[in-house]
């Protein structure tokens, strides 16, 4: 049940940061002044922090979508989703290890 809350919080916040990249990246052809201006918002560490968090969300949605994906189209995925699932959870927590203490290292090292 776990896996499917989180997949679809996951997918709903990346909707919403794809439909907030896209209004402010047309700002620059309304007003190039507030678009900078956006963009200099976007250059601080709680906006860091709120990137590992896209991240997350990302990576999370991406392996579970396999996960996902293997349940409905192999014969035996009905069978291991449970064990699928830790393993996604695992990747994830690899993936994440490997991508945060670089992102934070640039986001706080400015």
């Amino acid at each position: 049940m776990w896996s499917w809350v989180l997949h679809r919080i996951t997918g709903v916040a990346i909707f919403f940061f794809l439909l907030v990249h896209i209004l402010d990246t047309a700002l620059v052809r309304v007003s190039p002044e507030a678009y900078n201006a956006v963009i200099g918002t976007y250059q601080t560490p709680i906006m860091g922090l709120g990137e590992v968090a896209l991240v997350g969300a990302i990576v999370y949605h991406a392996f579970n979508g396999i996960r996902i994906i293997l349940i409905d189209l192999w014969k035996k995925g009905p069978t291991y989703q449970r064990a699928m699932f830790y393993i996604v959870v695992v990747v994830w927590v690899i993936t994440m290890l490997a991508f945060v203490p670089r992102h934070l290292m640039n986001v706080f090292g400015h």
